[in-house]
């Protein structure tokens, strides 16, 4: 438990899949699995969503390895997969409208949902998350973004884990209430 939990690949791994060897891109998948799961199960709302989240951003880090600009960079953008993943089924679960099964239609529905979750910037969502109390956004970057147990987060801030997930409940709550009311209806500035 414990750092061998959340070490990532290492950097010349990350090297070695960019330039497409095969065997590294394996092992890098292998190697961030853990930590992958990790954020979508902080960042999703249910258990089935986190599973599939991990499972669409462990393909396109296998797909897509060498669209990484910077192998230090790997963590925040596997981060930002899981995020932007977890947003659009908790998106859909919104509407009212379950996951549908893979079909032209659900095809299109998800390009328009990638689309909208492409605008939602790192910047918008750091805001959020600042605009927050003090208290709520504590929780919230420890657990969500720097990963620590639920209990660990607890014991930290001197909170009983119900008050610490009471307040988590609530900063993510917040946070994905800014981000809705915050929405652009278009897109800035007219160039993509």
């Amino acid at each position: 438990m414990g750092v061998a939990d959340s070490a990532w690949p290492s950097e010349q791994l990350v090297v070695a899949a960019q330039r497409g060897d095969v065997d590294s891109i394996a092992a890098l998948v292998s190697g961030s699995h853990p930590n992958v799961q990790r954020f979508a199960h902080s960042l999703c709302a249910t258990p089935e969503d986190a599973e599939d989240a991990a499972q669409e951003a462990l393909i396109i880090l296998y797909r897509k390895i060498g669209m990484l600009r910077a192998s230090g960079a790997l963590a925040s953008w596997m981060f930002r997969i899981v995020r932007n993943e977890c947003l659009r089924r908790a998106r859909t679960m919104m509407r009212g409208h379950p996951p549908l099964p893979d079909t032209a239609v659900d095809t299109a529905v998800d390009s328009a949902e990638d689309e909208a979750l492409r605008r939602l910037d790192a910047s918008r969502v750091a805001a959020a998350v600042a605009a927050l109390p003090p208290d709520q956004r504590r929780v919230l970057i420890m657990r969500d973004v720097q990963g620590h147990s639920g209990r660990m987060v607890a014991d930290a801030l001197g909170l009983s884990t119900a008050a610490m997930k009471s307040r988590l409940h609530r900063a993510r709550a917040a946070v994905r209430h800014t981000l809705r009311t915050a929405a652009p209806d278009s897109p800035p500035g007219g160039n993509p």
